[in-house]
Formats: structure tokens, sequence, C-alpha cells
């Protein structure tokens, strides 16, 4: 495998502890049109960008008002001032940060959330120093599992595809680092860790404090 020049982290769920934010503010979204959002079925399209996740929900459940765009505005609303309260970096954030910062690897983010959300999380998590820089899946025609988000980073840092280790915690997120070709660590958040998703990835680990710069040596050999 080729040398590992640079490291993209998706961030929801692996940066910070937000897939439950999320499943709170879709369900407290849905709850007054009496529409039976759960748990579960968020939890079946975390890491999924949110309009898409709303054409899924509205090709299933059809409720007339508020439109879609509505909707988006309100689970953006409720997710972020629930991230800005309660939000956590989830453990060895910060550790893993540094270590690649020490090691001279470049890093990035490739999320489904929108900008505004990566910066605000960005800012609380005080991650700007290790970051080269942050993309959006928003801004691709689609979203995670295409694999255009990562591609786009990658294109942006300046370096192969195959040289960018990808950290994620979705399978959603991981089939589209695979079809990105790009090597993957995964680190399930709310999906068991023997979920065939994950079979992509070149380890499935615990946390990102399981991770240690040596593996980067290791992927390489």
């Amino acid at each position: 495998m080729p040398e590992i020049r640079a490291v993209i982290f998706d961030m929801d769920g692996l940066l910070i502890d937000s897939e439950p934010l999320w499943q709170d503010a879709e369900i407290e979204a849905f709850r007054p049109l009496g529409i039976p959002v759960t748990r579960e079925l968020c939890r079946q399209t975390a890491g999924t960008r949110l309009d898409e996740v709303l054409k899924i929900w509205h090709e299933k459940f059809r409720w007339q008002e508020p439109g879609l765009d509505e909707m988006h505005r309100r689970i953006l609303a409720g997710v972020t001032k629930l991230m800005m309260e309660q939000g956590q970096a989830l453990p060895g954030v910060h550790e893993t940060m540094r270590d690649l910062r020490a090691a001279g690897i470049p890093m990035a983010i490739a999320s489904s959330s929108p900008p505004a959300l990566i910066q605000a999380v960005v800012d609380k998590l005080e991650l700007e120093p290790y970051l080269e820089l942050t993309h959006s899946g928003i801004h691709e025609e689609k979203g995670k599992p295409d694999p255009a988000v990562f591609l786009t980073t990658a294109a942006r840092l300046g370096i192969p595809p195959e040289q960018c280790l990808v950290f994620e915690d979705a399978p959603n997120g991981v089939l589209a680092a695979h079809r990105a070709g790009m090597p993957i660590i995964a680190i399930p958040s709310v999906f068991d860790p023997d979920d065939p998703g994950f079979e992509p990835a070149w380890r499935v680990l615990d946390s990102l404090n399981a991770f240690t710069p040596e593996m980067l040596d290791e992927l390489k050999a």
C-alpha cells in the first residue's frame, strides 16, 4: 500500500459525540407532525447528508407541510443548539491530531454536515490549529456513500486518494471512502463493530485512543 501522506476525518460520531444529538433533533422536529421517526430509523441514515435524509423520510411518510427546506432549517437549528450545549470531543481526538501534526501529516475534515455546523464544531473543540481545511458534502452533487466529498478533499489537499487515510464511524462513510480508493480505519459510533458495512476498513477500532502513528507504517507495509 502507498505511503500515507494525509489523514481525512469524518466529523459526526467520530470527532464529536453528535449522532444521538442528530437523532434528538430529527425526532423533535417530526414529533409535532405525528411522524414516527425513531432512533432506529435515524441510525440507519447516520452519515447521510440531511437533505438526502429528508427526501428518504418524505418518500416514506408523505407529509404535506412544512416543506423540506423548512424541515431542514428546523433540524439544523436544533442539532446546532444541542451540539453547542452538549457536544463533547470523543476520546482520543486531540491526542491523535497532536500525534499526526508532530509526524508532519496534514489533516482535513470531510463531513456530510453543512459548512456552518462544521465550523461551529471546529471552534467548539478547538481543532483549527490541526487542520489544513474542511469540506462539506453539501457542496457535492451527491452525499456519502458517493465518494465525491472525499475525492474533493484529497484534491484540495493535493494528495492522491490512495495516500489519504480516512477515519469514519458509519458504513455510508466507509463505503464512500472505499469507492474513493482510500484506506480506512473505522471507529463505529452507533453501529455494531461487526456490521458488514465496516468490512472495507483496514482496521476497526474502539476509539481514536486505540490509534497510534505507527499504524501508518503498518499500512505502508
